[in-house]
């Protein structure tokens, strides 16, 4: 049996999604388009020419999802508002019929009993802002808290947990520097940038979001962690390790919590921070929780021929892998919560998602018996309670993720669900996993499957 035993009694058991992934419907009802619209049409861009076009339909299909996640038995969900669906070019006038669908979506979980936990931008910039700079351009940090008052002026009254950004290593480092998701840019003055932007709309819209809410919000922010270790005892494979921290952790804690840019890092990137006075307090506004992603650990070799970062990271011999190719190290989600107690005083700690891609065969009924991510998901919640007894103030955990669906860069082929979509007819099914979970949120105990 998986122990759960150091978890408060008011733990929230929850699933995560975001609106690009699963909506689809990306012309409907007044809705701008973002920029991953625009990568998608990019030739080779997205695996199998896959686009969010249609997605998993949930635009027009909620009433089905929120059925699942009533199966599902969980007490918080999750999801993503788009953007481009309440300003459909990033700033001035709302898209009334967009804003609606939110507030539908709000009050339809209140009504089922589910506690909506809403993050205010995974990644679906309105193409607009873009053209006009996107996030390296300073402006769209006060467009960004333009909307995040603005939605929470019209959910506050009902939502309080808010979630400012997703995962801005992603939109920065890997939109910006390595360009292999949106905006596809391979320009590291512009990752710099965009980096330093991205903390400072989170900054503005934490204080936009407490000024128009109506209720008191609980606001934070979600950032992609990893530990970083040397592959090898050599000590150009530990300065690199050192070295990557910085650059996937440290980059964004240190700011968040008052210590500033990285000194390190910014020698290492020797780009000038677009600075003025008073930004740093700004993105240092008092967060009243932390938002971990966690999907593996980095262990990473020296390597000279890399530019400006001068490591890479290397497989671990013998490691279980997913279809990713990514390790899975649950240890990795214990170590990282409570690097975070102890380094940076968190306040409050949800795992905003965890989860893997795993090579799904569903019988002739949609049903897989998905024995790998079943595990993957005990494995990571035995890590998540010892981290809480030894200390770690973790108040939820939220699973990566509801439904199959798409997985940016990698199209389809990835899949991540609880539950099984298929994406022809739209039919979903309930995974071993998803009921897995379901039964750990019922009873409080999930027996590990038999592999």
């Amino acid at each position: 049996m998986t122990d759960l035993s150091s978890l408060p009694a008011d733990f929230v058991w929850g699933v995560a999604t975001s609106a690009y992934q699963i909506e689809g419907s990306v012309r409907a009802d007044g809705r701008g388009s973002s920029i991953w619209d625009d990568f998608c049409r990019t030739p080779e861009a997205i695996d199998g020419g896959d686009t969010g076009e249609v997605a998993c339909d949930s635009y027009r299909r909620w009433p089905e999802d929120l059925e699942l996640l009533t199966s599902v038995g969980a007490n918080s969900y999750r999801f993503s508002v788009a953007w481009p669906r309440v300003q459909p070019t990033g700033s001035g006038a709302v898209n009334a019929a967009g804003l609606d669908y939110y507030d539908r979506l709000v009050d339809d979980l209140l009504a089922a009993g589910i506690t909506p936990f809403t993050t205010l931008y995974h990644w679906d910039l309105p193409s607009a802002l873009q053209r006009r700079g996107g996030w390296v351009a300073r402006d769209t940090a006060y467009r960004f808290a333009e909307y995040a008052g603005i939605v929470a002026g019209r959910l506050g009254d009902r939502v309080t947990d808010w979630v400012t950004l997703n995962e801005p290593l992603c939109s920065a480092w890997i939109g910006h520097l390595e360009g292999r998701m949106a905006p596809g840019i391979r320009d590291l003055h512009s990752a710099v940038h965009a980096s330093y932007h991205l903390l400072l709309g989170h900054g503005l819209a934490t204080d936009a979001i407490r000024h128009a809410a109506a209720s008191t919000p609980s606001v934070g922010i979600v950032n992609n962690l990893s530990p970083c270790e040397p592959a090898g005892d050599s000590t150009e494979d530990i300065v690199a390790a050192t070295r990557a921290d910085g650059h996937t952790n440290r980059w964004w804690l240190d700011p968040l919590h008052g210590k500033g840019f990285p000194a390190d890092m910014v020698q290492l990137y020797g780009i000038e921070l677009p600075e003025r006075t008073g930004d740093l307090q700004t993105i240092a506004a008092p967060l009243d929780f932390l938002g971990l992603n966690y999907y593996m650990r980095m262990v990473v070799r020296a390597d000279p021929t890399v530019a400006t970062l001068g490591y890479r990271q290397v497989p671990v011999a013998g490691a279980v892998t997913t279809a990713l190719d990514w390790e899975v190290h649950p240890q990795g989600l214990e170590e990282l919560l409570l690097r975070l107690t102890k380094d940076y005083d968190a306040p409050a700690l949800y795992v905003t998602e965890n989860g893997s891609a795993w090579t799904d065969e569903p019988d002739a009924d949609g049903y897989v018996a998905d024995t790998e991510r079943t595990d993957y998901l005990l494995s990571h919640l035995a890590a998540m309670n010892s981290a809480a007894a030894q200390g770690a103030p973790v108040k939820g955990y939220f699973a990566w993720s509801l439904l199959d669906n798409f997985e940016w860069a990698y199209g389809y082929w990835p899949r991540f669900g609880l539950a099984y979509v298929d994406f022809r007819t739209q039919r979903r099914t309930l995974k071993l996993s998803g009921q897995t979970y379901a039964e750990l949120i019922r009873t409080g105990q999930a027996a590990a499957p038999i592999t």
